[in-house]
Order: C-alpha cells, then structure tokens, then sequence
C-alpha cells in the first residue's frame, strides 16, 4: 500500500511530486495519458505571473505571490530555461484607467514589488510597437516567462530521482474508501494508498465528486493561439496585456522564452474536456484584439494554432486542503490561471498539508539539482568540436528548423521519464516546433525512437494511445 497517491502528472501534480520527494514517503503518480505535460500544463500561455490580478485574500493571489518568488531558485536548481521580462497591462481607453489603477492597488496589497503605472509615453518609449491608441499601462518587472514542458518535466524527472513512482496510461476509473485508506481503480490495476492528491486538471471535479458529496465542477474553458515565428519574436520585448475583463486576462502578446512570438488566448466555455481544437472564429478573435495592441501584426509569420483548456471552477478560486467528508483526500483543484505561477507554492502548501497529518521525517539525501538536455547551441565553438569527436551523434542535426541533434533526441528517450512519442521529444528537445512543424524531421525522429526503445515504426505514435503514424508497410 502506497503512503500517497497523486492523481494527474501536470504542473501541479509534478510540483507537489517534487516537494513530496523531499520526504520518507512511498508515494506514486498516477498519469491518464503517455506522459507528463499533456494536458492544461502544454497548452498555455507559459507566463510566470506577477500576482496582481487574483482579488487579495484568495488562494490564487497568495499562491501566484509565493509560487513567483520561488521561481529564480527553482529554475536554477532544475535547470529550466526562464526570464524575467516583465510585463505591462495596457489601457487603450480613458474610460479603463480606473481598472488600471484598481490592479495597481490590488498588486500593492497582494504584496508584489516593483509595480509602476506608466504614461503613454513611458510604454511607447518601452515598447515602440504598440498601438498609438494607448493611454497607459500597469508595469509589472517581476513577471516572466518560461517553458510549460521544460517546467513539468523538470520537476517531475527530479521528483522520480528522489524516489517518486510514475505510472503513464492509467487511468482512475472509480476510488473506494476503507477502513485505512483507500483502493484506488484504473484501467490497469487496483492501487491501495493511505492518502490520495487530486491534482488531474480538467477531470478534477470527477475525481474528486467520486469520493466526496460536497459536488464541485470544473468547467473547461477554451484559449484558442497563435505562434509566430523567430524572425518576429522581438517584435515586444515584454508580455503585454489588456486590461481583464470577466472572462480572464484577455489576449496577450509576448516572446517566448525560445525567441517566437505567442498571441492568444481566447477564453470560451465549453463541456468536452478533449476539446483541444482550434477554430477559425476563435483565431480571427485572438487577431482583431491583438492588432489592437501591437501595430502591424506581422501575420504572414505565423507558424502554427493551438488550443489549450483551462480547468476553470465555477468559483474561480482555488481548491486546495483536505475534502472537508473525505479524510485523507487533499484536492488540488480548478488550477487555472495563474496556475502556472503558482504550482511551485501548492506543490509546498500540499505536501505541509500531507507532512502535517502523516508526520513525515526529511530525507538526509534529498537531491535539490536536475540537469536538462545538453543543449550543444549553449556550447563554445572549441566545446561543440569535442562533443562531436566525443559523442558522434551531437553532430548529426535532424531538425534542422530549431538546429536539434541526434544526441539530444537520444537523451531525451533515455533520461529519467524519458520520451516514449513524438511530442514527447518535442516537448523535451523542440524537434518539430520550428517553421516546417516536423514536416522534414518527423520520419527521422521516429526512426530513433524506434531504434532506443526497441520498438517497430508501427508502434511509434504522435502522443500516445492510438495515435500511431505508420499503419503497414508498402514494400
């Protein structure tokens, strides 16, 4: 029997994991899909939030605070790429103003630094390609970006290091109380744990409404993007918002912390919790706003859409504690926005709640540090040459679009959790997200997939399940 069994392998159910780790536990995530990061956590904004937008008082404003200020550390400790480009809010309206200056005193009293209201002048001198019809903005130096995949996989690849268990493809079906614990159901077996997290994103509400009858409802809620390509990821150098209105932050444009340019999203409810597809009206809405913000929108450098779904509880608020008629079940629930940010700090608030009610000990060898991908672009000339004489493969470019060796693909199959599919490569190494979108590289990825795993091409899939790329040979 496990100690702790974290349902869902995103952001957050990797961060509690990790945080978890720290202590003398058996513990075991349990992951519907192929691997981490498939859900909400690979389909977002990838902004590190400043945490003035969340009301004071609630969970999402104490937990964006905390979870940005754990972030310099945590990326130096795990090795993820980050920068802290700072955001603005912008107004395009007199009549907005006032919401502006209300974020600025909701940002002072949730305790974020730094904060600075601009004149029109001051952004424009900041951002010289915004729109004229700009009034003012909200500055805000503390938020960031980072890599959603890099992030998840980071924390999780360190929390497996420290002992964590993963099981990919098992799906929880039903959870049963007894007497010590609970028996957990999959599509696989038959998990027995003392204490359950509920950290499964959009299924959340299912999760938890099985063991609780204090019912609550995620509602999935749609933002359809836009990718543009490096040549124009410079375009603004900040994240830049509009002022929020009741459905969200609005769209947004901002670098990626890989030199691209994202545009979206758009916030749309809907029931189907697979509903990941774009649609055309929902891009020509990403489009008419943000050309509001940005002049001239360089349009033609678009290399691909996405839709990603927000686990949006009908409260807007977190949920996060012990169900208050389920003892022993902690809910991490209806992590939307500002999820990303906040992850780190539920992953501590989480495994305080568990190391509290199960007097856990701290590991005497708790490993802080996880080394990524050796990226041979980070290298000196003299250093990529000695790579190449020491380990052939790094000098053999399979996507060429993003410049990603052999040698990287092979590490990533291999490390810890290691990539099983396409997009498991190319959350962990970019192989397929330049401009031809694996349109030259796929063939050559699956071929080393195939080879590492041991594996025939027509068992190798894009993501997992049944979705296989090769269906028969031809000769």
């Amino acid at each position: 029997m496990y100690d702790v069994i974290i349902i869902g392998a995103g952001v957050t159910g990797a961060a509690i994991a990790r945080e978890l780790s720290r202590y003398k536990v058996d513990a075991c995530v349990l992951e519907k899909d192929e691997d981490v990061c498939c859900g909400t956590s690979k389909a977002n904004s990838a902004i590190i939030h400043a945490g003035f937008d969340a009301a004071h008082g609630t969970l999402m404003a104490k937990m964006n605070v905390a979870g940005n200020l754990m972030m310099d550390q945590l990326v130096k400790d795990l090795d993820i790429p980050f920068r802290k480009n700072g955001s603005l809010v912008v107004c395009l309206s007199e009549d907005d103003r006032p919401k502006l200056e209300e974020l600025y005193e909701r940002g002072i009293a949730n305790g974020v630094k730094e904060l600075k209201l601009l004149t029109k002048d001051e952004v424009l001198e900041m951002e010289p390609n915004l729109s004229e019809s700009i009034v003012g903005a909200l500055y805000a130096p503390t938020a960031g970006i980072i890599c959603p995949f890099n992030f998840t996989v980071a924390m999780a690849e360190n929390a497996y290091q420290n002992g964590i268990q993963f099981s990919f493809n098992t799906e929880v079906t039903d959870i049963i109380k007894f007497e010590e614990g609970y028996f957990v159901k999959t599509n696989q077996k038959e998990f027995r744990t003392r204490y359950i997290v509920n950290a499964a994103g959009v299924y959340a509400d299912k999760i938890h409404n099985m063991v609780s009858n204090k019912k609550i409802k995620i509602v999935p809620r749609r933002g359809d993007y836009l990718i543009l390509d490096k040549d124009v990821g410079s375009l603004v150098d900040k994240t830049i918002f509009t002022v929020p209105g009741k459905m969200g932050k609005g769209v947004l444009v901002s670098p990626t912390v890989h030199g691209n340019l994202i545009v979206g999203p758009t916030a749309i409810d809907i029931e189907d919790k697979e509903a990941t597809s774009t649609t055309k009206e929902g891009l020509d809405d990403v489009i008419k706003k943000a050309s509001m913000i940005v002049k001239d929108l360089p349009l033609r450098y678009v290399i691909t859409s996405f839709a990603g779904l927000r686990a949006h509880e009908v409260g807007h608020e977190f949920i996060i504690g012990e169900a208050e008629d389920s003892k022993g079940f902690i809910d991490a629930a209806g992590i939307e926005s500002p999820g990303l940010t906040s992850a780190p700090a539920i992953g501590v608030m989480v495994a305080d709640v568990l190391k509290e009610k199960m007097g856990l000990a701290l590991k005497e060898n708790f490993i802080a540090h996880r080394k990524g991908i050796l990226n041979p672009k980070e290298l000196t000339l003299e250093e990529q040459k000695k790579l190449i004489r020491e380990k052939p493969e790094y000098g053999t470019v399979i996507c060429r679009c993003e410049t990603v060796t052999e040698g990287e693909i092979i590490d990533a199959i291999h490390r810890p959790l290691g990539a099983k599919s396409l997009d498991g490569v190319k959350r962990r190494t970019r192989a397929g997200m330049g401009r031809c979108q694996s349109g030259f590289c796929s063939p050559k990825v699956m071929e080393i997939l195939a080879r590492e795993l041991g594996a025939s091409m027509l068992d190798i899939t894009k993501s997992g399940g049944a979705s296989t790329i090769v269906v028969k040979r031809t000769k």
